[in-house]
């Protein structure tokens, strides 16, 4: 049987990296990266890093809208995505169906499934990349193609990888 929490959790390593790369690829040619996109993809990092905290019973090291440069950005990619893949892939039923206790970033105490948690992860990171996409259309530069149906087409072999 597919296990849908652990190749959404390959997809979010996979659109963070794609991402990315075109971020540094816009750099390399002499284009700016767009404050607005990477303020937005830092939420997303941090997001993640939050998400991890919150299922370890830990405190994230980022705050909702830390900002990060290009730098931090790929810090905290390797800091905090593939460990998020990692959670999916070895998460069992009894993971999956355990509640955590948590506060949100305002104060207010919620009770959450962890396989709600990590499709929420994956969900609110797809909904924030489409938005950085807007930001890098706005400001000249040619967005990454991030849908999961996209990432199905890359890994199978029909479409090549995005630079």
């Amino acid at each position: 049987m597919i296990n849908t929490i652990a190749k959404l959790g390959a997809f979010n390593v996979w659109a963070n990296e794609t991402l990315l790369r075109r971020l540094d690829s816009s750099v390399a040619a002499g284009k700016e990266a767009p404050q607005a996109a990477l303020r937005i993809f830092s939420h997303v990092i941090n997001a993640q890093a939050i998400w991890i905290a919150r299922l370890s019973g830990t405190q994230s090291p980022l705050k909702v809208w830390q900002e990060h440069d290009l730098a931090g950005l790929h810090y905290w990619h390797e800091q905090t995505s593939r460990h998020f893949q990692q959670l999916c892939e070895t998460a069992d039923d009894t993971e999956l169906n355990r509640h955590i206790q948590y506060s949100n970033s305002q104060g207010d105490a919620f009770d959450s499934q962890v396989s709600d948690i990590l499709t929420h992860c994956v969900v609110h990171a797809s909904y924030h990349r489409g938005q950085v996409a807007t930001k890098m259309r706005e400001a000249g530069l040619e967005p990454v193609n991030s849908d999961f149906i996209t990432y199905c087409r890359e890994i199978s072999g029909q479409v090549q990888p995005q630079l």
